[in-house]
């Protein structure tokens, strides 16, 4: 990827990636916990904005798979923009938790998506490979059910920036484990994401080494999703990206 400038599909979103957006999805995140629906929301809101300026046809009328849809609320987004909306979850209780119609929901596993080798026009995740165990293998499959010239979309928090210890805020520096403990003590309950179970680290050096050698798929992008567009090029920065980026975003296209 050239430093000077970024692709197609990536200066498309850049035009969305504001200071204002930033500065709105930062507040968003406050109320992960406390509020789900609102920060859900929002982010439902963005991933829909985002996929559709990523992807190089119009999302009307295309089938768009979500990989680790949760309790629902990213299908309106992508409907609202025509989409065929498809989503994968493991979890049977988080399906369940807002109590919204999950008709188009299927229980399974990432790593073993239950569609056909080049079903779906695009395939996403949104901040689901840091809380999966074997996250390549998950994105392998990803690529496998994408037609050749779909696009495949793969979001994840770094384990090393400031939001990588979700609920258990910045105490994830001084190791997971221990952060677990610190967050429990004081909460009175166990983290939902709690680390080597439900939360692992991630790095983007990872993520850029996998998007570089599968063999199935070109990497278009990669670029930080909450920062502004000024602020993109620090995804060209070794080490300092783990941090500075917070959230990155693969952008492939199946071959």
């Amino acid at each position: 990827m050239p430093r000077s400038r970024f692709p197609a599909p990536a200066a498309a979103f850049g035009r969305h990636a504001t200071i204002r957006r930033s500065v709105r999805l930062l507040d968003a995140f406050r109320y992960e916990q406390s509020d789900p629906a609102r920060f859900y929301s929002a982010l439902a809101r963005d991933t829909a904005v985002m996929i559709d300026s990523l992807h190089p046809g119009p999302l009307r009328g295309a089938t768009v798979l979500d990989v680790g849809g949760g309790p629902g609320f990213f299908a309106d987004a992508f409907r609202d923009r025509g989409a065929a909306y498809l989503s994968v979850e493991p979890d049977a209780g988080e399906m369940a938790a807002a109590g919204i119609d999950q008709r188009s929901a299927v229980r399974a596993q990432g790593e073993h998506l239950p569609f056909r080798t080049g079903s779906v026009d695009v395939c996403y995740s949104s901040n689901v490979a840091e809380h999966t165990r074997t996250p390549w293998a998950m994105a392998d499959e990803m690529v496998r059910v994408t037609r050749p010239g779909g696009t495949i979309v793969l979001s994840y928090t770094l384990w090393w920036g400031p939001f990588g210890g979700h609920e258990m805020g910045l105490t994830h520096y001084l190791g997971g484990h221990r952060a677990a403990r610190w967050y429990t003590r004081r909460t009175g309950h166990l983290p939902k994401n709690l680390y080597g179970v439900s939360l692992f680290p991630i790095t983007a050096a990872a993520g850029l080494r996998w998007a570089r050698s599968t063999a199935d798929a070109e990497l278009l992008a990669a670029i930080p999703r909450y920062l502004p567009r000024f602020a993109w090029p620090v995804v060209h920065i070794p080490v300092v990206r783990e941090a500075a980026a917070t959230n990155l975003v693969l952008v492939l296209r199946k071959n």
